[in-house]
């Protein structure tokens, strides 16, 4: 098959046009830098055309007000050309939680994400993933506050890209599912002790501080907040195994 990949240069979206071109499809990687940009609409129809097979991978640059926006345009960008172009499947990744963390502006706009490609007459599947082990670097960062670390208690259940890619993968080469599928790591962990461990490996030596108040993406968590239900797909990728085996990104 052909089948698009928006955002299919970043992190997931690289891996995911590997797995399926290792597969024999025809996966074309679209972002601005391959002359395909959604916000403006600029290459869609070219890179869609003869496509049977979108997987929306593309995040908004900021997290506040505007990356509602952001998703709104880029969203009803690629319904129109994807019903221009007869796809007969729109994949979207988003986010474990989104429906209970709608203080924050990010869900809401990934919300509004959900909602367009609900409404649109496309078959769709709505993956859900658990935060990344990628980014649990960044998380830590975002939470220092002076020589400590402050973060909340909640569990999280954090997944390999490596497995987000799986994942996306099987279920662009599957039938839509109309729905949200949920998929996550096979561990749960405390967000404070997960980043501790992750820190104490990196040879970081700040203080990891519990906080009921602290905030993640501006607002204040529930125990459950980042966890799938338990029909959520999971998967292999263990925690001390990825720690220990895939190298942190190069600093910028």
């Amino acid at each position: 098959m052909k089948i698009v990949v928006i955002g299919g240069t970043g992190l997931i979206g690289s891996k995911v046009v590997s797995k399926l071109v290792g597969q024999g499809h025809q996966a074309i990687a679209a972002a601005p830098n391959t002359g395909v940009n959604t916000l403006t609409g600029e290459g869609l129809a070219e890179a869609l055309s003869g496509a049977e097979v979108v997987v929306d991978l593309a995040n908004s640059p900021q997290f506040d007000e505007s990356a509602i926006d952001f998703f709104r345009t880029a969203g009803r960008n690629v319904a129109e050309a994807e019903k221009a172009a007869g796809v007969r499947h729109h994949i979207a990744l988003s986010v474990v939680g989104t429906e209970k963390m709608q203080e924050a502006p990010y869900f809401r706009a990934k919300a509004a994400q959900e909602e367009l490609i609900r409404d649109s007459s496309i078959p769709h599947t709505i993956l859900h993933a658990t935060q990344f082990m990628e980014f649990l670097r960044g998380i830590g960062q975002s939470a220092i506050v002076g020589d400590e670390v402050r973060l909340s208690h909640a569990y999280i259940q954090p997944m390999a890209a490596e497995d987000v890619a799986d994942a996306v993968v099987a279920v662009a080469l599957a039938e839509p599912a109309n729905r949200i599928v949920e998929i996550g790591g096979p561990e749960k962990f405390h967000l404070d002790e997960i980043v501790a461990k992750v820190l104490a490996f990196d040879g970081d030596t700040r203080r990891v501080v519990v906080d009921p108040d602290a905030r993640y993406f501006g607002l204040r968590l529930a125990d459950d907040s980042l966890i799938p239900g338990s029909d959520a797909r999971l998967g292999s990728t263990r925690f001390d195994w990825w720690l220990a085996n895939v190298p942190p990104p190069p600093k910028k």
